[in-house]
């Protein structure tokens, strides 16, 4: 399925039922006054959030969506049936935004939160509730009002535990498929993830969910690719594990390829740049055996990186295990 981050879309709540202008009328009870019943009360709109969507595609094509009204009011006082309330469901790690006011509703953080985005009319009053000592046949009823109208925008951010970054052809759709069941498209030329996609890595009885992001390359914060689209996705992963290739294809230099992205991550967005970050040094079953010592040490000096570095190959697995190991131990060390 397409991953769609974004959509726009109009919410409608109910109106309110009309009040009831009605006189009781029966055999032998003459005068029998009002008995006009108030109307019932339109439906709200809430906006649910439900633990396995991870697409707004449903909105794409379905923009409407329209609480129902509430009845009107009856004789013999009986009041209408308040109309039910209608719930969409929405993924977690949706943002809510009102696009006439730019007013961020609210966003939504957990399975089973309910946020109110548009409520429902109010009850029509009926000619029972102006009966006075002065106006015995009082024939005054108001109409229920209209429920809220607005233009809702809805924006998603991929909710994982652990972000990807790298180049495209880095391997990180590789590895991802090496340590989860996601299967990422996997090719060897530039840009095969256009969307993110999610990965479940597990470590005896405990989990966590990796996103991979399309590859960022220079200028990608000033809308250059494919990754300003998604660079927000990561602003949500608790740890960055940065995919470093130690032989990419186009004999590009590694540690220009690091710089690039950090320095994109910093013009984006500081605070995520800031994120606690892993460094994985991926394709070492390319390098002799014999010299990857070597060669990744004059890297790891070159970037001057002081943090963990892992040394893998997501192709055959080769340090994997150790690589999910350290994912683990820093989620839980930044876990909120």
């Amino acid at each position: 399925m397409k991953f769609v981050d974004s959509a726009s879309i109009r919410i409608e709540a109910g109106k309110g039922g009309g009040g009831c202008l009605g006189f009781r009328r029966e055999k032998y009870i003459p005068d029998g006054g009002p008995d006009g019943g108030d109307g019932g009360d339109g439906g709200h709109v809430y906006f649910l959030g439900q633990e396995g969507l991870n697409t707004l595609s449903e909105f794409r094509f379905n923009r409407l969506f329209r609480a129902k009204n509430g009845q009107p009011g009856q004789g013999q006082n009986k009041r209408g049936k308040s109309a039910d309330h209608l719930v969409v469901e929405i993924p977690l790690g949706t943002k809510i935004y009102d696009l006439e006011t730019d007013e961020l509703i609210g966003e939504m953080i957990e399975n089973g939160q309910k946020i109110l985005v548009a409520k429902g009319g109010f009850h029509g009053l009926g000619n029972t509730r102006f009966k006075s000592s002065i106006n015995r046949a009082p024939r005054k009823t108001t109409p229920g009002s209209p429920g809220e109208v607005r233009e809702i925008g809805l924006e998603m951010s991929v909710m994982a535990d652990i972000g990807l970054l790298g180049m495209p052809n880095a391997g990180k759709s590789s590895l991802i498929r090496q340590i989860s069941s996601a299967r990422p498209k996997v090719a060897d030329y530039p840009f095969t993830t256009l969307h993110p996609s999610l990965g479940v890595v597990s470590y005896y009885d405990e989990h966590i969910v990796m996103a991979d992001i399309p590859g960022l390359i220079e200028d990608a914060s000033e809308g250059v690719g494919l990754g300003f689209e998604f660079l927000k996705h990561l602003s949500r992963a608790k740890v960055l594990l940065h995919i470093l290739d130690v032989l990419p294809a186009d004999a590009s230099d590694p540690v220009k390829n690091f710089l690039t992205i950090e320095n994109e991550l910093a013009k984006y967005d500081k605070a995520l740049a800031s994120k606690p970050r892993l460094l994985a040094i991926n394709k070492m079953d390319l390098l002799p055996e014999d010299e990857r010592v070597e060669i990744t040490e004059k890297i790891i000096k070159a970037i001057k990186y002081r943090g963990e570095v892992f040394y893998i190959s997501a192709l055959n697995g080769l340090g994997c295990k150790d690589l999910i190991k350290g994912m683990f131990k820093m989620t839980k060390e930044n876990e909120e």
